[in-house]
């Protein structure tokens, strides 16, 4: 079933109309475990945005994860490219790019009237389902990090360059497979 929460298409502000409907979502999740706070790669605050690693935080996070760091193989990250595929073709949303990478995800997607946390969730338990249904280690335990980011894309030339990163930025800035 497609998330149905429907966001206002305009909005006036003082005497201007502004489209606040965006041209797409930028959406990245992570698999369980391999974020934490305090990350050697940077790691984002829910609260203050973006802070320096602090390795004493990030070990004692590692120390207290409940299960197992399941990064994704290369038949895992098809599964979840399909079902991306499959999930938007379902809902009638455009697909722009998706980039299963073996520690988290990107999708670039529009999804007409819908809020992008609505999107980003129902993206990841569909995701989550797929796992499950055909790798049963994924039963029972937490497959994704908690939330996630969504970023809302209003330009055309913004559009451009998150599909740009998406496509060749992973691979050229060395990340894992």
């Amino acid at each position: 079933m497609c998330a149905a929460v429907v966001v206002a298409n305009d909005v006036t502000l003082e005497g201007f109309k502004v489209n606040s409907e965006p041209v797409a979502f930028f959406i990245t999740f992570t698999v369980y475990g391999s974020f934490l706070q305090g990350d050697r790669r940077w790691w984002r605050s829910r609260t203050e945005g973006a802070k320096s690693p602090q390795p004493r935080l990030e070990q004692w996070h590692r120390d207290r994860l409940k299960h197992d760091v399941l990064l994704l193989r290369p038949d895992q990250r098809d599964a979840i490219k399909e079902e991306l595929t499959r999930l938007c073709d379902h809902c009638g949303w455009k697909l722009w790019r998706a980039n299963p990478r073996s520690n988290h995800v990107h999708v670039v997607v529009t999804a007409t009237g819908l809020a992008g946390r609505k999107v980003l969730n129902q993206i990841k338990a569909n995701c989550t389902r797929v796992l499950r249904e055909r790798w049963p280690v994924y039963i029972g335990r937490p497959v994704w990090t908690s939330g996630g980011d969504c970023e809302f894309i209003d330009q055309e030339d913004e559009l451009e360059r998150v599909v740009r990163y998406v496509d060749e930025a992973q691979d050229r800035v060395g990340r894992d497979g």
